[in-house]
């Protein structure tokens, strides 16, 4: 599971821990391939955060990013497995990621000139590749 030690929140990022009294489950039938288990047994799980009313974000700007992202309330579905409580761990793990992804700040992308290594390289494949089609071409008559 994703909670840490005795402590029951699902542990995020080192600053978002979401206590799990705020996530909703609902459990369903699955469908799909496995008989008689899969028709009676309720083992798809959906799993619904709602990030605007949460205590799990220290900093705002957090939140913020999410809802920016992902909305409000966030779902994730799991019906991997034929165990309810396996898929209550990979829904808990999907909505993890997917809330980790949301709050990860992307790095600023810095621009650089080529090198002059590089520009050489790209230069003598073109002439290359020119040589190579000017090959292909029919011959003049005159040659």
């Amino acid at each position: 599971m994703g909670a840490a030690g005795s402590d029951d929140r699902l542990v995020v990022t080192d600053s978002v821990r979401i206590p799990q009294f705020e996530l909703v489950e609902s459990f369903s039938a699955s469908g799909g391939p496995g008989g008689q288990h899969a028709n009676k047994a309720a083992t798809r799980v959906e799993l619904t955060f709602d990030v605007a009313t949460s205590s799990a974000f220290k900093h705002e700007h957090q939140r913020q990013r999410v809802i920016e992202r992902l909305g409000t309330p966030v779902r994730v579905v799991a019906d991997d497995e034929r165990s309810q409580l396996r898929n209550r761990d990979i829904a808990q793990e999907r909505l993890a990621q997917k809330i980790r992804s949301a709050v990860a700040v992307p790095k600023r992308r810095r621009a650089t000139k080529p090198t002059r290594g590089s520009q050489r390289r790209r230069l003598a494949s073109k002439a290359q590749r020119s040589e190579l089609k000017q090959q292909r071409k029919r011959p003049r008559r005159d040659d």
